[in-house]
This record gives C-alpha cells, structure tokens and sequence, in this order.
C-alpha cells in the first residue's frame, strides 16, 4: 500500500463509441503523464521498472497487452494504440482489476460524507490504514441467485 500513486482526472475531448473505447483513453492519457514522470526519474538516476497500471474493463486491457484480437477495434482512435506499444517496450504493465479493486474508482463517484469517512483509511496514510489492497470475491465463491 503506501506506494508512489498517479491519477489523472479529466473529460475526453473526443467522442467513444464504447466502454472499452473509453478505458483505452483514459489508459493513453495516464500512461502519457506517467511516462513524464517516469523519465524525470530516471534521468535522476532511478530505475524504472515497468509502471504497473490498474484497469477494470478486461477488452482495454486486452488491447492494451495485445490479448485481444483487434477486429472490432480499427475504429478507435489510433493514438490509443500508442499504449500497446508502450507494454511492448516494457514501460508499462498494465493489469484488469475487477472494480471493487479498483481504487481510483472512488474519485469519479458521488457519495454521502459518511462512506467519505468509512473509506479514507485507504486513501490516507492513518493508524488504521489497511496494510493490504482490497481483493474483490472470487466467482467461484458466489453461488446462485440473490437471496437463495
């Protein structure tokens, strides 16, 4: 927990056909400004492994590590693809997380103060700070319908 952390929050200036369109950019766009700080430190002489990168949509992922065939995909914008190239070049890893893993979710939702206060041990470093990331059920565990 406690590790270097980037977010970038902002609006598409473009127009997405699709959810995965849509984490596709936002992985280009924080991939762009990682890169920058990425480059700060190794010029200061710190090695950069891979930037691990969490995504919660599998098809952007996918495209990102070139999992996914890319048919469907040759309308996205090809600055998009620039991402793939950068996992082929090492710099980045990006991994799909489902969403009850992913942090950075909470930044772009509308709570109550009371879950503000209930969720700022993970945000903040406090004494009652989880010592590790949360880990979403696994499907095998889930069983049936609601309620049987």
């Amino acid at each position: 927990m406690n590790g270097a952390t980037f977010m970038l929050c902002g609006i598409l200036k473009c127009t997405v056909a699709s959810a995965a369109e849509t984490e596709l950019a936002a992985l280009f766009l924080n991939c762009k400004e990682v890169k920058i700080i990425r480059l700060i430190l190794q010029e200061l002489g710190h090695a950069q492994p891979p930037t691990p990168v969490h995504c919660n949509n599998k098809t952007a992922a996918g495209i990102a590590n070139d999992t996914v065939k890319k048919q469907q995909s040759r309308l996205m914008e090809m600055r998009f693809f620039w991402v793939a190239d950068q996992v082929k070049n090492r710099l980045f890893d990006i991994q799909w997380h489902p969403g009850q893993e992913n942090l950075a979710g909470y930044f772009t939702k509308h709570f109550e103060s009371r879950h503000h206060q209930e969720v700022r041990p993970w945000y903040l470093h406090m004494d009652n700070s989880p010592k590790f990331s949360p880990r979403a059920v696994t499907p095998s565990t889930l069983r049936g319908c609601v309620g049987t």
